[in-house]
């Protein structure tokens, strides 16, 4: 299930190193997630010791979902660099 962001601040999690994943099921929550979608990550050890991850909805903001429904895809550099830009 979907969690907020309780235990950080945006610009902590900003801070950290994100990557992308895409989203291969929107867990239920079809307002917040699109399935074939690239969505950015935030690193969160605490969240995926649980087997969660962090990722910037369609909301904009972050929050958990299940690591389960997203794939990480291999992206060439100069794509994956154009999208952290974006």
């Amino acid at each position: 299930e979907a969690e907020d962001q309780t235990l950080f601040g945006r610009n902590t999690l900003m801070a950290a190193k994100a990557k992308f994943v895409l989203c291969v099921n929107d867990g239920g929550y079809p307002e917040s997630l699109e399935t074939r979608k690239l969505y950015e990550t935030i690193e969160d050890a605490k969240a995926s010791a649980e087997g969660m991850i962090r990722v910037i909805d369609e909301s904009g903001e972050d929050y958990l979902y299940p690591e389960s429904n997203f794939v990480e895809p291999s992206l060439p550099r100069s794509i994956a660099g154009k999208l952290k830009l974006a």
